[in-house]
């Protein structure tokens, strides 16, 4: 993985979008996601954005175009393969986060297509499970695109924001410290995400229920 990251950070203009697209849009077309998440490659494309290597509103467009694509490409998958790409070694060694996936689709529906995006391992199976599920296809693709846009967006500019902190150092300390910098910014922001959505769920359980 890190030579993927080295060789993203390194790339510049069109190489870098054919790359952090085809990654993004591989995740969950091709379950690439279990190896190497997207949202890496859509972090870096924003640190490649803020230190001069692309342009920022390119990389967003690619990563949500390449999320949208690939979204609808699994759901395909999905569809087409049924219960068979259950039975799959990559899927069955995931037995029970698959069932997690699963009830979440049967619980929320299009929603779940939704949240799905913004969590690793169900961004690269959701769409082939709504697929299988035989979710009406406009419905997936109002809930994908909406999804592929706010998670796309997000993780771009979240890169953009950590790759002014990369550049500032680089420039100072080298390219090491720089991505230790990187390394630290997204890590704080993964860690205020955690606890953010502990606290969520404390607070749900610690809400009084309404007598009937």
């Amino acid at each position: 993985m890190h030579w993927l990251t080295d060789w993203l950070l390194a790339l510049h203009g069109l190489p870098l979008y054919a790359l952090v697209g085809l990654v993004v849009f591989a995740e969950d077309a091709v379950f690439v996601g279990f190896v190497f998440p997207g949202e890496i490659a859509a972090i870096l494309g924003g640190v490649d954005a803020s230190i001069g290597h692309a342009s920022l509103t390119t990389v967003i467009i690619v990563v949500v175009v390449a999320a949208i694509l690939g979204d609808t490409v699994g759901y395909e998958v999905g569809r087409h393969l049924g219960p068979r790409l259950l039975a799959t070694r990559v899927l069955s060694r995931h037995a029970e986060r698959v069932d997690s996936a699963r009830a979440l689709l049967a619980r929320r529906g299009g929603g779940a297509v939704f949240l799905g995006r913004f969590v690793a391992f169900f961004r690269a199976t959701m769409p082939a499970l709504a697929g299988t599920a035989r979710m009406p296809y406009p419905r997936f693709l109002a809930y994908n695109a909406a999804g592929g846009v706010v998670w796309g967006v997000a993780a771009v500019l979240i890169g953009d924001l950590a790759g002014t902190s990369y550049a500032v150092v680089e420039n100072t300390f080298g390219r090491v410290s720089a991505l230790v910098v990187v390394v630290v910014v997204l890590t704080t922001i993964a860690v205020w995400r955690v606890r953010r959505h502990r606290h969520g769920r404390a607070a749900t359980a610690d809400r009084p229920t309404t007598p009937e």
